[in-house]
């Protein structure tokens, strides 16, 4: 049924990679800039260290340039953040309430395997 779709399969990497990079991104001016709503209540160290690697990280991830790097670096953080803030609370993500942060951080693992593919600034390196 999907055969249809292999040939497409740069374009919707690089659809993917940019998707989520730029979401993440906008993790990033959630936290510093309160934008596009206002900042969580958490603690300053977790608002801004997360923040700037968000911001960063997702921009770099989206645009194509050091994406490996970029992505691995994201992966870990929501790795990180899994363990914090969701995966002492209950044993199954639908509860704990930490499915995106895992998502992130698998799908982060496998663009950094992947590198930047199609439509980056650095050639798909």
């Amino acid at each position: 049924m999907a055969a249809f779709m292999k040939g497409y399969a740069g374009e919707t990497y690089a659809l993917m990679r940019i998707m989520v990079g730029a979401n993440f991104f906008f993790h990033g001016t959630h936290k510093l800039f309160s934008f596009p709503q206002a900042a969580p209540d958490a603690p300053a160290f977790v608002l801004y260290g997360a923040g700037v690697i968000e911001l960063v990280g997702g921009l770099l991830v989206a645009i194509g340039l050091q994406t490996r790097w970029a992505a691995f670096i994201c992966s870990g953080t929501m790795a990180a953040a899994y363990w914090m803030a969701h995966g002492l609370n209950h044993f199954f993500p639908q509860v704990n309430q930490g499915e995106l942060a895992l998502i992130y951080c698998f799908v982060f693992l496998f663009i950094s395997a992947n590198g930047s593919g199609k439509w980056s600034v650095d050639g798909g390196k």
